[in-house]
């Protein structure tokens, strides 16, 4: 019996043990997507005779003789027909129940099958389709059919409606719908391995040997097992690898990272490390491949905390570098960089402190858990050209890597990054796309490789586990005198990223407060434990966590209101921003400052929740619950520091709309909406009229990428700067054309309005392709000067004393985003980052054990938010506009998720009397805590 796949009879048989996920993709169903392969993340959904199921996990054969629905197929299944949405699909798009798009599908196919019952109870009938970008709020908007909640009250809070947006949205502040809307709802987004039925049929597969030793030197592959199993075509090692030493890492400097990785290399540092690499005319002949190869290893002794590796005997995990030419800082105490700075006499400001305190705080490992893992396809065109499609936020610095490994010009590879299924620092890397192009390179055929889920665990990267030992003083008066701080952070097996993510991690955390005495003391240290890396808030939010728990200790300590003890040592618009140098730097200033306004929405909208609750009767909730509030502020800098570069190009098509082709990438981060809006502006337009282009290499002449929260400010500075100059070239040309002055042309939708007569843009684009002329323009941006952007959180909490449980009964962040350029989106973006935030501090944590082996290595082990784990945030902006930022506007990616796990720990701490230092404050550890605090109460023994 043959499986009929939205409507038409599948044309093969499924092949003995093949799921169904992987079956539907083949035959061209690409909005099937992968998310984990174990029945986790609902990211496969499709429906079998109209149940939803996750496709990961169903036999294909289980389909034979039933109606199979994909998201392809869902509006004609649905009663929508002739190429109508289904109702729910409409519903995601109106209400942008997405970021990243990547979870959506799977998202839409279950919720259409809802009832209004089920509706009703989304924590429960979502808790199998995962989201890692939106936060939820959006999805439940998009299920339920809601034009959305009212607004929250307050000053700052109009702008961050959920009303329905203009139908014909377009410029600057307006809610503009993404580009990408209708194709991610319909599954017709094309992410990275989401290719025609013919061009996957002709991709060989690679599969790597990992490293079950922490760390080993490679005596010996034997490679003939693995060479005859049917379907292998090839083995690397590192006798096939290129001997060029690199960083994983990728910024627009490539010596801010150490070089310290090869391809494939013949010494191993972490369980995980490749070994070898099979590629094979299938995933399956190449994991048959991986398995038959035998390896002889020579173990070598291993360290697996930094503590142990900063001491004179330890192992050695970079032994063998030069200090010099790896720009490791010193290879033979295990540091990658260091860090030491006074400023003023922090012994005499301990002196003149009235209360000091002291804790060692400690964050953990976290993953990123961007539900499209690390993927990538090389291949060799006609002209010796290396082509490659990865999952990447910095296309343009992985072909410069990949140049530089594989000693290439830079117009022999050709770099494409489709729509990325979220990032978050994880993809700010190079970590496939050097073996596929080994491969392709060899072979001379195209090269695919995935990552599993469980490779992403134990074998890309990780947020940086910090220790901090902190000691901090304060007057009577609320004035900080001193701050010492010695940081350890763990870069794990490889340096990539560590000195970057330890100086920016000691950077701005300091910065927001003024004291004259300040001093650190920071080592980024190698162990042979899985890799850390970027990872959003790029350190800050480690060293947050400890500063801001700091504040409200102090506070308390000296009997002062924690907001009005901050609002006194806060930096104000003209202090110098100082954190380890004497001078601020030359090029960060104050775009524009809202930090006071931020404070004042947070104050403000925690008394109006209190008074709701009081109102309301819920204030108490019985003398089982200890009820407290708590917050914390952030600033970051609006670019990465020493150079961040965007060019774009904008032109006038022959139909009369515009196309802007820029080289940022879009991962969920809405920089595709904000580009189209900011040229929409400058050019008098709507943003559904322009097009933009973005990703790839061939495009523009260089983007350093997205990261650093640099799309909009940096990118999109270029964007507005190419409109800019295209709207001048285009009223010149109509000027020309109707024999008047430039001044009597004024742009407007489609058409130049000359002398009060509008000519078509389509009528001067022939005009100016018959005279030979091109109506296009580029522009440029530097990412300098910089500014600065602050965010407030807010917590009210309950805590069950004899449990441990934690209610979360209000959650609130205000933002200072400068000219929101998209409020929806960018409310959006503040609110994903509360929600990963959120598992950072409460769940969240990568377990390596004692032989340094990454135990959590499944979703299941490792608990992202659910549906249910995530409160709704109210979100406020303050009204400002920076100097600096296009339009006015700031950047909004990163810095939500940083004020989040100290504003939650002090809310636990107001509530509790305890304090939390270490992350994450699971529900165990906030009852044992409590329990050593004598919180707990006494059970009484029941008479028999």
């Amino acid at each position: 019996m043959a499986i009929e796949i939205n409507g038409t009879p599948a044309g093969t048989a499924p092949r003995p043990g093949q799921c169904l996920r992987t079956f539907l993709r083949e035959l061209g169903n690409t909005g099937v997507k992968k998310g984990c392969d174990g029945g986790d993340c609902g990211a496969c959904t499709v429906h079998v005779d109209g149940t939803p199921v996750h496709s990961c996990i169903y036999p294909a054969v289980r389909a034979e003789g039933r109606s199979v629905t994909t998201i392809e197929g869902l509006a004609a299944a649905g009663g929508g027909g002739d190429g109508d949405l289904h109702p729910v699909q409409q519903q995601f798009m109106e209400r942008q129940g997405f970021q990243c798009g990547f979870c959506t599908a799977g998202m839409v196919m279950t919720a259409a099958t809802f009832d209004d019952g089920q509706k009703d109870n989304l924590p429960r009938n979502l808790k199998g389709n995962l989201c890692r970008c939106t936060g939820y709020r959006a999805i439940a908007d998009a299920v339920c059919g809601d034009a959305g909640h009212p607004a929250p009250e307050g000053p700052g809070s109009g702008i961050a409606g959920e009303g329905q947006p203009d139908p014909e949205p377009g410029r600057l502040g307006d809610d503009v719908p993404a580009p990408a809307s209708r194709a991610v709802v319909t599954g017709a987004a094309r992410y990275t391995l989401d290719l025609p039925t013919d061009q996957q049929q002709a991709l060989l597969h690679l599969k790597i040997l990992r490293s079950p030793h922490a760390h080993a030197r490679v005596l010996s592959i034997d490679k003939e097992a693995a060479l005859q199993v049917p379907d292998v075509v090839a083995v690397f090692t590192h006798e096939d690898a290129p001997e060029q030493l690199f960083s994983t890492a990728q910024h627009e400097l490539f010596t801010d990272d150490p070089d310290d990785t090869r391809v494939l290399d013949d010494v191993v540092r972490c369980r995980g490390q490749r070994v070898a690499a099979v590629v094979a005319e299938s995933v399956g002949a190449a994991e048959a491949g991986v398995r038959a190869l035998r390896v002889e290893y020579e173990e070598l002794p291993a360290v697996f905390s930094p503590q142990d590796a900063l001491l004179p005997s330890a192992p050695l995990v970079h032994g063998d570098k030069d200090a010099s030419r790896s720009r490791i800082g010193r290879p033979d105490r295990n540091v990658v960089a260091e860090l030491h700075s006074e400023l003023g006499n922090v012994a005499a400001g301990f002196a003149a402190a009235d209360f000091i305190h002291e804790q060692t705080y400690q964050t953990q490992r976290v993953q990123h858990v961007a539900l499209e893992t690390h993927a990538a396809i090389a291949s060799v065109d006609a002209d010796g050209r290396l082509q490659v499609r990865t999952s990447s936020q910095v296309p343009f610095l992985v072909r410069r890597t990949l140049c530089r490994v594989f000693g290439l010009p830079e117009d022999k590879v050709h770099v494409v990054a489709g729509r990325v299924g979220g990032g978050f620092g994880g993809k700010q890397e190079v970590l496939t796309e050097d073996l596929v192009a080994l491969a392709a390179l060899k072979l001379q055929r195209p090269v695919q490789l995935e990552l599993t889920r469980t490779e992403q665990f134990i074998a890309t990267t990780t947020r940086h586990p910090f220790t901090i030992k902190l000691k901090a003083g304060a007057n009577r008066e609320g004035r900080l005198t001193a701050l010492e701080l010695d940081v350890v952070t763990n870069t794990g097996a490889y340096g990539n990223h560590g000195p970057g993510v330890m100086f920016h991690g000691c950077g701005e955390s300091l910065a927001v407060y003024n004291c004259a005495n300040k001093k650190v003391d920071a080592h980024s240290v190698y162990t042979n434990t899985v890799p850390s890396g970027a990872f959003r808030g790029y350190g800050l939010s480690q060293m947050i966590f400890a500063i801001e728990s700091a504040m409200d200790e102090l506070a308390a300590g000296i009997g002062m209101d924690p907001l009005e003890f901050r609002r006194r040592n806060m930096v104000r618009e003209g202090d110098h921003m100082l954190s380890t140098q004497p001078d601020p730097e030359e090029d960060v200033h104050y775009g524009s400052y809202g930090l006071d306004q931020c404070l004042d929405l947070v104050r403000d909208a925690l008394d109006r929740g209190n008074a709701r609750y009081r109102d309301a009767g819920l204030d108490d909730l019985g003398p089982d619950w200890m009820v407290g509030e708590g917050a914390a502020l952030s600033m970051i800098d609006t670019v990465p520091p020493r150079g961040h570069f965007a060019h774009s190009h904008v032109r006038l098509l022959p139909d009369g709309t515009y196309r802007a082709d820029v080289g940022t990438a879009e991962f969920g981060n809405g920089t595709t909406t904000v580009h189209a809006q900011l040229a929409a502006t400058a050019l008098s337009t709507k943003a559904s009229r322009v097009a933009v282009r973005q990703s790839d290499t061939d495009l523009v002449e260089h983007d350093t990428g997205a990261f650093g929260s640099a799309g909009t400010v940096v990118a999109g500075k270029a964007t507005l700067a190419a409109a800019d100059e295209l709207a001048v070239r285009i009223r010149a040309f109509a000027a020309g054309v109707r024999q008047t002055q430039a001044s009597a042309c004024v742009l407007d939708g489609d058409a130049v309005v000359v002398d009060g007569t509008p000519v078509a843009l389509a009528e001067l684009a022939q005009a100016a392709a018959d005279a030979g002329v091109e109506l296009a323009a580029e522009g440029r941006w530097g990412g300098t000067p910089r500014s600065v952007a602050f965010n407030v959180h807010g917590f009210r909490v309950a805590v069950n004393r004899g449990t441990g449980e934690l209610k979360i009964l209000q959650s609130v962040q205000a933002a200072d985003a400068g000219v929101v350029v998209n409020p929806r989106q960018c409310r959006g973006q503040i609110e994903g980052g509360i929600a990963q935030a959120l598992g950072a501090t409460l769940y969240e944590e990568v377990v390596v054990d004692d032989a340094g082996k990454v135990t959590t290595d499944i979703l299941r082990q490792y608990h992202i938010p659910t549906f249910a784990d995530v409160p709704r945030s109210e979100v406020y902006f303050a009204d400002t506009n920076d100097k600096l930022g296009p339009l006015g506007a700031k950047s909004m990616s990163e810095s939500p998720f940083n004020p989040v796990a100290p504003a939650l720990a002090n809310a636990i701490r107001n509530a509790t009397g305890v304090r939390f230092a270490s992350l994450p404050i699971a529900r165990d550890r906030i009852y044992l805590g409590l329990k050593e605090a004598g919180l707990v109460p006494k059970l009484e023994r029941v008479p028999s």
